[in-house]
């Protein structure tokens, strides 16, 4: 391989489009939040931080698709979602998934906010604006946004937005994603690394209880000097390994203790998909109600992937069905309003035995 210093390559840029990248501020004035919007969004980071601590008796119930893919398909998840939020909201607080970004260990699609047409075309500024487009549009529906961040770049597009953020198995040890989740006006869940072990997501925890200075893009789209305040509600997911599951009740126990004896957020989340249900989307249901058996006081809420369909789709289909992820195979929609339902249900017969 000839390693020598090609100036022509040097300081490449994108040629995907001739018109200027739009800076955050820009992209947040074409699609601003009302006042009421950014009340709500307030209110339901609140909520969230309090069920987190225990102050609020509900759980969380993270659930939506494994990407945003389809703007239409995650808009009628939403209307649907919003119908069972209605019926379950005495024990439960309905979160929906909305993952614009995707991580990748090896090839593949990164999300919608890089390549919205799903054509390798990476028309960026088209995808994060329609990401914050769908996202204000669930919004206005009443529903509070879960989302997962990768990239500190993305971030400032979307941040005003979500009540509760979760960092990745494969970032929760990077220095840079804990410089950025210090600022995140959200609850940041870290999940344990695809190994098993938390130690990272345990470290993360502590790190962004102090504010951080970091470079990053501010509102403007300058890369300059960020001082981050500090983030007190970092949290463990608990994702389950490459060894299989990790929600047993002597985990979940031992886990809660140790993050007691730490100082850290005693109540865990618990991520019924990637190892916990060995990537099979109807063992998810399996996950949850296990938990809710043994050691529902120390889990302060659930997660799933679930779309209107059940299964997923490669990219290469022609045409892509409606409702289908093209990432993580998901749990279809009967199916998780009916374990919604379900869970809603146990939770009440333990209040009212």
């Amino acid at each position: 391989m000839d390693f020598t210093l090609d100036p022509a390559r040097e300081g490449v840029t994108s040629d995907a489009t001739d018109l200027p990248f739009p800076s955050p501020a820009q992209l947040k004035a074409r699609l601003p939040l009302s006042a009421a919007l950014m009340a709500q969004i307030a209110e339901a980071r609140q909520t969230v931080a309090k069920i987190l601590t225990g102050q609020d008796p509900r759980r969380l119930f993270i659930t939506g698709p494994c990407s945003l893919h389809d703007p239409e398909a995650m808009l009628e998840y939403g209307r649907r979602l919003l119908d069972v939020c209605e019926r379950v909201k005495d024990v439960l607080f309905p979160l929906i998934r909305v993952y614009p970004e995707k991580p990748r260990s090896e090839g593949g699609w990164r999300g919608f906010a890089t390549d919205p047409a799903l054509d390798d075309s990476f028309d960026m500024a088209r995808g994060l604006e329609e990401s914050r487009s769908v996202m204000i549009k669930l919004t206005e529906m009443g529903l509070p946004l879960a989302t997962e961040s990768l990239s500190p770049f993305v971030l400032p597009y979307l941040s005003d937005l979500p009540a509760w953020v979760a960092i990745g198995a494969r970032t929760s040890a990077s220095p840079v994603h804990r410089d950025m989740a210090a600022g995140i006006p959200a609850p940041v869940g870290f999940k344990n690394a695809t190994d098993g072990s938390w130690d990272n997501a345990l470290r993360a925890m502590s790190t962004i209880r102090n504010g951080q200075l970091t470079l990053g893009l501010d509102d403007a789209g300058r890369i300059a000097p960020i001082t981050t305040p500090g983030n007190p509600y970092g949290h463990l997911v608990l994702r389950g390994s490459e060894s299989g599951p990790n929600v047993d009740a002597k985990t979940l126990n031992g886990v809660c203790e140790t993050l007691q004896k730490n100082g850290a957020i005693a109540r865990v989340v618990v991520d019924a998909s990637h190892g916990n249900s060995g990537k099979d989307p109807f063992k998810q249901a399996d996950v949850i109600r296990q938990v809710l058996r043994e050691t529902p006081e120390v889990v302060a809420g659930f997660m799933l992937e679930s779309h209107l369909e059940d299964g997923n789709q490669t990219l290469s289909e022609e045409p892509l069905r409606y409702g289908v992820s093209i990432t993580d195979a998901c749990l279809g929609w009967a199916k998780t309003e009916s374990l919604m339902l379900d869970v809603a249900d146990t939770l009440r017969k333990r209040v009212n035995p």
